[in-house]
């Protein structure tokens, strides 16, 4: 048994340690969700339920108790099922919730994925009632508009943020991109907006054009670990400076990679694409790599290393600005040919 306290905090909450398993498809099956808690994550955020699926399921029911009504005045009663018969995405989401969070020993994480604030900021309330712990804001919000400026970009995230606060009273994490003018006073903003933590960053996926069939065509790419240094940056450079825990997400595959985002002031390492590469044994092994740098390295808990390399607490603090750009192009070695 190690020596080494692994506890984190998070949202407020306790954790046994820094390893949570961010949103993916890993999240849809119970027993895979027992397998990755068993193998050590400490807590699970389970795969977002969408704003188009609320909508559509919205515009699906409406359409069918519409369809015919005008056309033979016995339709009214004969032909339309029961409401309960209808499926609702959202309703076998509120179950998978509810079901998790009886059956799982960790704190389950539920997310919602949008880009409004219409109606289905209620479902944030409902997600509270299925029982989860917390609540993820998946922001994923493409600024394709031209004539939508940076500013009222902006006010859609806070405006949405504040509107889900309102909402619900349970701990609220808001996971953004980062392609924002001032990163720094956009995560400042989400906090006084009403974020109890920021997740940093999700991933924008890029759009791919099939040549035979001349189609646009979705391009999903697991993350690679050089994708983990953008994250790095800025948690160094946000912590101790906002009122909001800090979880890293993209680009977390190895113990290393954990161990320099808590170092830079991460309070959780998010991790999916290593799991969906090697499966839940990949979240023991990680585990164990982080313990046992902890113990060769003195340190008695998480909590001890936790944002000692921070912008705030490092003695070169220009090392996350432009100096460092400067000095990798200056360092850098041309290859011999």
């Amino acid at each position: 048994m190690t020596s080494v306290n692994l506890t984190t905090t998070y949202l407020g909450m306790k954790l046994a340690n820094p390893l949570v398993v961010s949103a993916s498809p890993l999240g849809r099956n119970i027993d895979t969700l027992q397998q990755l808690v068993e193998a050590g994550a400490s807590a699970v955020v389970l795969p977002s339920l969408f704003e188009e699926q609320i909508e559509h399921d919205s515009y699906e029911v409406h359409s069918a108790l519409e369809y015919g009504s005008e056309s033979y005045a016995e339709h009214a009663g004969g032909f339309l099922p029961e409401m309960d018969s209808y499926n609702t995405g959202p309703d076998s989401y509120l179950e998978h919730v509810s079901r998790v969070q009886n059956e799982l020993s960790v704190p389950v994480m539920a997310s919602l994925n949008g880009d409004s604030k219409g109606g289905w900021t209620s479902y944030a309330r409902m997600i509270q009632d299925a029982g989860a712990a917390a609540l993820e804001l998946n922001v994923y919000f493409v600024a394709a508009n031209i004539d939508e400026t940076g500013q009222e970009v902006e006010s859609r995230y806070l405006e949405l943020v504040e509107a889900v606060r309102e909402t619900i009273s349970i701990p609220l994490a808001v996971k953004v991109g980062p392609y924002f003018s001032s990163m720094g006073n956009m995560a400042l903003r989400l906090a006084d907006a009403g974020a109890d933590g920021l997740v940093l960053f999700n991933r924008f996926y890029q759009p791919d054009i099939d040549l035979e069939n001349l189609e646009v065509t979705p391009n999903v790419q697991l993350s690679r670990s050089s994708e983990m240094r953008l994250p790095l940056r800025w948690i160094a450079i946000l912590k101790g400076r906002i009122d909001a825990s800090l979880a890293a997400t993209s680009g977390v595959h190895e113990p290393r990679d954990v161990l320099k985002l808590l170092l830079a002031g991460a309070d959780v390492a998010m991790m999916a694409s290593t799991l969906l590469r090697h499966g839940p044994p990949r979240l023991t092994s990680i585990l164990t790599g982080v313990t046992e740098w902890l113990e060769e390295h003195e340190y008695e808990s998480v909590e001890q290393m936790k944002g000692s390399m921070s912008q705030a607490s490092t003695p070169d603090p220009a090392a996350f600005e432009r100096s460092n750009y400067m000095e990798s192009l200056i360092t850098y070695s041309t290859p011999h040919f």
